[in-house]
């Protein structure tokens, strides 16, 4: 070989051995490349799940009136997942700071000590979770029924609750619809007074072991009444007579329509000259004939009134005023008389 060819023989070597270096280095470039297109494509359906997932969660959450919320123990801050904070209550975020102190302060004064002493049991481990059915007060100032729960999900090393989770859900609508369900079970659905179940309840709730009197009125003629102008006249006339024992008695004392044409009437006092004014009062209002439906009807009030004694139960003291009753029907009807124990002596 000759002197001069040797450097060029070298520089070819030399480009040689870099281009064969540089191949490795591009492959690992390739490589890493189609690897994070991978991870991309692999991240980007693990987020399409993801957001899937969420959906259906808050779906069936909406869908079940199912708030999700969070609190950060330590700083008293509420997270709200599927909604916008205060929307329950009718507030913005702007009028309503999402915080547990909030919360307080929209509670129900009524429910307010109890609800919060069961959320801070749970918190301070003496409870496994913080349930509650409770009252909160709306921006409009009517009351929103819901129920909560949740529980402490993040301690800190030491023990101490760092994270709490749980549902708030408005049932208000089953509060009401519960309310009234109640009110038909006791409640004469023609008259709206109180049926036999409320003023057995009642008494046995307010008077048993107390004094009161008893009014039991039956209506003088109504059958004749109802068979001659029929059923529909005939509820009108029980409406009108329940608006006149309203209107005569007020709402110091319990009123219910028995059934058929009885009326009975649970008052608190024993005053004989104020039963009578009442039992007068009522008489008065049918001593003429009144104009119902464009028709003149005539129709009495046959009243016993039983003052009843504490040892007395509910069942006896209707006896009695009932007893009182029927006198008035064999003296002539439309008048009251009350029980007397020697005239019963002498039946």
């Amino acid at each position: 070989m000759e002197p001069d060819e040797q450097p060029s023989n070298q520089l070819a070597n030399a480009e040689s051995s870099a281009e064969n270096s540089s191949e490795p280095k591009a492959d690992l470039i390739a490589e890493l490349k189609a690897e994070n297109a991978v991870l991309k494509r692999e991240n980007a359906k693990l987020k399409l799940l993801n957001d899937r997932a969420e959906e259906k969660l808050f779906a069936a959450l909406d869908g079940n009136r199912l708030c999700l919320w969070e609190q950060h123990l330590p700083s008293g801050n509420l997270t709200i997942f599927n909604m916008r904070w205060g929307e329950l209550l009718g507030f913005s975020r702007e009028e309503l700071a999402a915080h547990v102190d909030s919360w307080k302060q929209n509670l129900h004064p009524e429910d307010k000590e109890w609800v919060i002493k069961a959320f801070e049991d749970h918190v301070e481990g003496k409870s496994d979770y913080y349930q509650a059915v409770h009252r909160m007060i709306h921006k409009n100032g009517s009351v929103t029924w819901v129920s909560d729960r949740g529980r402490i999900v993040e301690r800190k090393p030491d023990g101490t609750p760092l994270r709490m989770m749980g549902t708030h859900m408005d049932i208000t609508q089953e509060k009401r619809y519960e309310q009234e369900l109640s009110e038909l079970a006791h409640c004469d659905p023609l008259t709206n007074l109180s049926n036999r179940q409320a003023i057995t309840q009642a008494f046995e709730q307010e008077y048993q072991h107390s004094t009161g009197s008893i009014f039991f009125i039956d209506l003088d003629g109504f059958k004749e009444l109802n068979d001659k102008l029929g059923h529909k006249f005939g509820d009108h006339l029980l409406i009108h007579v329940a608006d006149t024992l309203r209107g005569v008695i007020g709402t110091q004392a319990h009123i219910a329509r028995l059934g058929g044409d009885e009326f009975l009437i649970l008052h608190p006092s024993q005053d004989q000259t104020l039963l009578s004014e009442r039992a007068q009062s009522l008489l008065d209002v049918y001593r003429q004939a009144i104009i119902l439906e464009g028709t003149e009807v005539k129709l009495g009030l046959s009243i016993g009134i039983y003052s009843f004694a504490p040892s007395d139960d509910f069942v006896t003291a209707c006896e009695f005023a009932d007893a009182a009753m029927y006198r008035v029907k064999a003296q002539g009807k439309h008048d009251y008389q009350f029980w007397q124990a020697e005239q019963a002596a002498g039946q």
